[in-house]
């Protein structure tokens, strides 16, 4: 087995911590930015929702299946499906960001128990896509650096959590569609 490359992790390391802060802080930031209002003018991209939440859906696919591989040993293909996913997730928050700068945020419009269950998805959602992003990271470079002991202790706990926030990226949309304008 190869040795862990020390240097490059510890270069990634710096990486790691200023993308972790500077993802979720740009985020909020742009999201709550309109183009209109800067003078810019452009249309609402009102048809990426059901596009990002088919990316979210297919995150979570890939996800399924770089556990399975590598679950048969098959080193290759979990390591492709996973760098996937990042690109994924990135293509994501792109088209996240680029949605939310063009388009008003759209109000939940369901009543009673469904409107609780609704909104304990939504937060569980955002607080996890917020504290997934460094698990994330951490885990592919210590896949990349073959650190494979510790890139499988915390991928235990950077998947199930990604599984989940992707999945769950879905069923928001899913329940909040009906009520775009």
């Amino acid at each position: 087995m190869d040795k862990v490359d020390h240097v490059k992790a510890k270069k990634y390391n710096k990486w790691i911590i200023v993308l972790s802060i500077i993802i979720p802080v740009v985020v909020a930031i742009l999201s709550r930015v309109k183009l209109q209002d800067l003078g810019y003018d452009v249309q609402p991209l009102t048809f990426l929702p059901p596009i990002y939440a088919t990316i979210n859906g297919f995150t979570a696919l890939l996800l399924i299946l770089a556990f399975m591989a590598i679950k048969k040993k098959n080193i290759v293909l979990h390591e492709n499906l996973m760098t996937t996913s990042v690109w994924t997730s990135v293509i994501f928050l792109i088209m996240y960001v680029a949605y939310h700068m063009t388009s008003d945020s759209t109000q939940f419009g369901g009543e009673g128990a469904i409107k609780y269950i609704y909104y304990f998805i939504l937060i569980t959602h955002i607080v996890l896509s917020i504290v997934i992003i460094p698990f994330v990271l951490i885990t592919y470079v210590r896949g990349i650096t073959n650190d494979i002991d510790r890139h499988r202790k915390i991928a235990r706990i950077t998947f199930p959590m990604w599984l989940y926030v992707a999945v769950t990226g879905v069923v928001v949309y899913l329940m909040i569609s009906p009520y775009y304008i």
